[in-house]
Order: C-alpha cells, then structure tokens, then sequence
C-alpha cells in the first residue's frame, strides 16, 4: 500500500516512481489518497486550509519553522487531529485488504501508518520524504525505515528518534528522464532554433510564478520558451493567446513531454520542488529556482543551491527576464551527463534490511551513469 497526498505533483510524481519499481519487481501495489482517508469534510477542509496558509508566506513559514520543523505542542496537536481521523479509516483498509508494505510519501500518512504498526508487527511501514527537513508529522515510533535523500535529512529525523533507521538514498526519478532524446533531436521535434537559448518553465499547479507574463518577456527579449503550466487552466488559456502573436513561446498544459521539454532546454526554471529539480539535474540540466515557496521550499533551495548547478530569482516578471539573461550572456550550457545516479539499486538495498526483497533492478553497468556510483553518503543504511 502506498500512501500519497493529493497536494502539489511533487507526491504524485514520487509516488509513481515508487509504484513502477515495485510492480517490476513483482509487487502488486495499490495506492490511497491520504487526504481522503481524512473523510470528505475533513479532507476537503484540510486541503482549503493548505492552500490559504500557502497564499500567506509569511503564516506559512511560522508555522513550518516555529512548529513542525521543531516539533512544538501545536506540532503535536495537529498531528493528533490528523491521525484520528486517519486511523480508523487506514485500519479498515487495511483489514479489508491487507498489505505486507505500507510505503508512506505524504506525511500524515505516515504518522498513521507507523500508529498502527503495533497491530501487525509483521507489517513493514516505511517513509520516503525527499525534503531536507524533515518535520515532525513525518517522524514516529513504529516506522521501519526512513528513506531521506541528504545527511541533513537523516539528521532532522534523528532530532526525535536518535535510533531511526534511516538510508541515505538518490531521489526517485522516473526512467524516461534517463534516457531523454538529445539536445539537437528534441529541439528538431519542437521547432526550437539549435543555436538559440531556450528555457523551459514550469509551474506544475501552485501558481506561484507569473509564467505567461514571464514568458512574454523572455520571448520579447529574443529567448525561446518552453512553458508548462500543468494543472492551470486559466494560465494555459492566456499562455496560448500570449503565443499567438509570439512564436518563440510554446504553451503546455499538463504533460508526460517533460522528459523532452528538459532535453531541449538550457536552463529549467522551476520551484524549488525536489522532485523536478533531480529530473532537471539527471537530464543534465541548468536550474534556475523560484524563491517564493515558503516552509520547506526555503530549506529545499538552500539545499540545491549548495548542491550547485543552480541558480536563484526572485518570483517578479523583471526579476525572471533579468536573471534569465544574465544567464543567457554568461553563455550557461546544458551538461553531457546526469549529475545523479541511478536511484533504484539504493532503494532496493535500503529495503532489503528490513527483510523486503525487490528484484535486482538495473545492475550498473558501463552504459549506466550510476556505475559504481550508488549513493555512498554514510553507507546504504546508515543502522
């Protein structure tokens, strides 16, 4: 059983990262909205409530910073709200439907996932959380294994249980972003000019950045543009008026050409999300962050920023088309290769320590670019 969340396609992309890997190792999966296990007044009612605490930064960040990244009593208050409803509802799936694997990517699932671990103690509940904070509600006794992608991840787990066990292991990113076409090949599909920068853009649904605005800038200042709006009709709509009368913008709505879009581009501007920004960093290319997600986006982006291979603008129409150019005039290229590994055999080595086997997958070889190159950070599994 994995157990996602419907906010942002951040946990949507993990989850089917993680969803392909075990089906070809043979495991039947099923997935649950963790959000809907909170009933449908307290789901819809959680969700609204998300999404204004996002529209207000600063209540945001309060809250993230002051209470669920240091586990305050509010902390705790919200937890214990969370998973009483969650609990019974996960019970009864579970009794109907049993599973040996409960996989958590969304964080009060995880919370309920590891409260009920005393029923089953056979069960095996694990966490992956791909922030480099990780807060309170993704942390409680009964969770088998932490799956985090960065020592300082590790460390914030362990700030509440000092004896966790917890893998250091590679973002999961899906296949076709290892095996995207190339520069030259993906630009001909597009129509996009082979000697001319090009960025691609993409807000996958929080609406944070002013995109078509943006894109109209960049395009006017003689830039190509590759834009995703995903889950944003409103946005698409004047995107595609906006390209109508300018050619070197092409509008996307929500799409599975993402592999593409990278491999053309120079530069990927994005959130500071840490699924699209491994995508971006395995096609080899350039990011260009947004700095306006607030809570664990402020943590994230310090995080890719320090990985390197990233740059940072502020969220405004001038300062995007400033910051792209100045990108643009220091001649900023696309890599050759993926600057991380392949993320499968970690997982599958992390897992295997508390007794769940997957298939070898995709034994590194010459033509592999994780080739001996499976995350050593402190070993697979650190206990």
């Amino acid at each position: 059983m994995l157990l996602a969340g419907s906010f942002g396609l951040g946990h949507e992309m993990m989850a089917r990262g993680c969803i392909g890997l075990l089906e070809q190792s043979g495991w039947r999966t099923r997935r649950l909205d963790s959000m809907a296990l909170l009933g449908p007044m307290g789901g819809v009612a959680g969700e609204r409530l998300f999404n204004r605490l996002l529209g207000m930064p600063g209540v945001y960040d309060g809250l993230h910073f002051a209470h669920l990244r240091t586990g305050s009593r509010l902390a705790d208050l919200l937890d214990r709200a969370a998973t009483a409803r969650m609990v019974p509802a996960l019970r009864a799936e579970l009794e109907r439907q049993p599973a040996d694997v409960v996989l958590s990517v969304f964080a009060t699932g995880a919370s309920a996932a590891a409260r009920l671990k005393a029923e089953a103690p056979a069960r095996r509940t694990v966490v992956l959380c791909t922030d480099v904070a990780v807060h309170r509600m993704w942390v409680a006794p009964g969770t088998d294994l932490f799956l985090v992608t960065s020592a300082a991840a590790e460390e914030s787990i362990r700030r509440y249980l000092p004896h966790a066990r917890v893998a250091i292991v590679p973002p999961p990113v899906r296949a076709p972003f290892y095996a995207p076409p190339s520069r030259q090949q993906a630009r001909a599909a597009l129509g996009v000019p082979a000697d001319g920068f090009c960025i691609l853009m993409i807000d996958s649904g929080w609406g944070f950045c002013p995109l078509p605005e943006s894109a109209a800038a960049l395009a006017d200042a003689g830039v190509d543009v590759l834009a995703v709006v995903g889950r944003q009709p409103a946005a698409e709509r004047q995107l595609r008026e906006l390209a109508a009368a300018r050619p070197r913008i092409r509008p996307f709505g929500f799409t599975d050409r993402v592999p593409e879009l990278m491999a053309a581009a120079d530069v990927v501007l994005a959130l500071p999300g840490a699924i699209t920004c491994s995508e971006a960093r395995v096609v080899g290319r350039e990011l260009l962050m947004l700095d306006v997600m607030p809570g664990h986006g402020r943590d994230n982006l310090q995080h890719e920023l320090e990985l390197g291979g990233a740059h940072v603008c502020r969220p405004t129409v001038s300062g995007i088309t400033a910051r792209v150019l100045a990108l643009r005039d220091d001649a900023v290229r696309p890599a050759t290769r993926p600057s991380l590994p392949r993320w499968e055999p970690a997982y599958a080595a992390a897992l295997r320590q508390i007794g769940v086997d997957l298939l070898a997958p995709m034994a590194a070889g010459e033509d592999d670019p994780s080739h001996g190159h499976v995350l050593a950070t402190r070993g697979a599994l650190s206990r």
